[in-house]
């Protein structure tokens, strides 16, 4: 039997209030890769029988302790088995170097916490979903496009991150010139990392919005680097940010390739003003096109709502409807 070895602090330090709802406890798993993930899991205190069981992680560079824990707890309150894990390489999961991301391990740590609930005994293992929130949205499509034991798909506020990468916000770099120097720079770093023995940093958010910032990096500001709001010590590479080649692999690994190919449930929401909602649109566009499967299938946008409102605002996320949803699907 696989075993997940992980030291896990026991407090709670969520960014959110404890719910009386419900029960919580640390628990750890592996994947495919041999990787020890780190998770909360959460069940109703009225539980009886076999219960519909969601995964849920993101955003990226987050922490289950903020977002992912918000959507997980909450889920349970509302009757289900939920499961917010930290990625591998983040938070408290194993995985070295850290602070890097991968779109195939990132997508294979969905399907890993689909394996963790499908043996638990107050589990239905025909009624398991997930929750992809901002860069684990595509991810979590991706695992659904992949792995048919998840009857349910919900993304918030959807990053693609293949696309963000390759070709820059609004493809402003999409070409061939733009994604060699970037490659190029990869190399260099690589080369260097290797020569000091360590993996460089790109560094955290600031405290402070920078003069002429683009809203949706105040909007990011305001949420991880707001100690009354998100802030937390694990997040964002313990304040050193991101690997600097840590999404390197995403320029050349588009991970919505079969979206389109999708037979399970699928629910997309986003913020009519998130400068992120061109991603969730073009998917939405992607996955209905030429699938026999869409009478199953849904784009919610929320008017006036922003990216990181879909992260914590508890009068902005509609958890009314994903739990209509869940509860439809599963």
């Amino acid at each position: 039997m696989l075993e997940a070895k992980l030291k896990l602090h026991d407090d709670w330090d969520k960014t959110f209030p404890k719910s009386d709802k419900v029960d919580h406890k640390k628990v750890a798993f592996v994947n495919r890769y041999g990787i020890a993930l780190a998770a909360d899991l959460y069940k109703p205190k009225d539980r009886s029988g076999q219960l519909a069981a969601i995964a849920v992680s993101g955003p990226f560079g987050a922490v289950k302790e903020q977002a992912s824990g918000l959507y997980a707890q909450t889920m349970a309150e509302r009757g289900f088995v939920t499961l917010a894990f930290d990625p591998s390489y983040t938070g408290e999961s194993g995985g070295m170097p850290r602070d890097v991301a991968s779109p195939d391990i990132n997508t294979e740590d969905f399907m890993a916490a689909v394996d963790f609930l499908s043996v638990q005994d107050d589990v239905d293992p025909e009624k398991i979903g997930i929750i992809g929130i901002c860069g684990f949205g595509g991810m979590a499509l991706n695992a659904t496009a992949l792995d048919p034991r998840i009857k349910a798909c919900v993304t918030s506020t959807m990053y693609d991150m293949s696309r963000v990468n390759a070709n820059g916000y609004f493809d402003s770099e999409d070409n061939e010139e733009m994604r060699f120097q970037k490659r190029l720079a990869m190399a260099k770093q690589r080369t260097k990392d290797y020569r000091d023995g360590s993996y460089a940093h790109a560094g955290a958010l600031p405290d402070e919005v920078p003069i002429d910032a683009p809203q949706f990096l105040a909007d990011y500001i305001g949420y991880y680097r707001n100690r009354e709001r998100g802030y937390h010590p694990r997040s964002q590479g313990n304040g050193l940010g991101w690997n600097v080649t840590g999404c390197e692999s995403f320029l050349n690994m588009p991970i919505l390739t079969y979206i389109n190919e999708i037979r399970s449930a699928v629910l997309m929401i986003h913020g009519e003003k998130a400068h992120s909602c061109y991603f969730s649109k073009d998917a939405y566009a992607k996955m209905i096109k030429d699938n026999k499967y869409t009478d199953n299938k849904e784009l919610y946008i929320i008017p006036n709502a922003v990216h990181t409102d879909l992260y914590d605002r508890m009068d902005i996320i509609p958890f009314a409807k994903i739990d209509e949803f869940f509860r439809r699907y599963l």
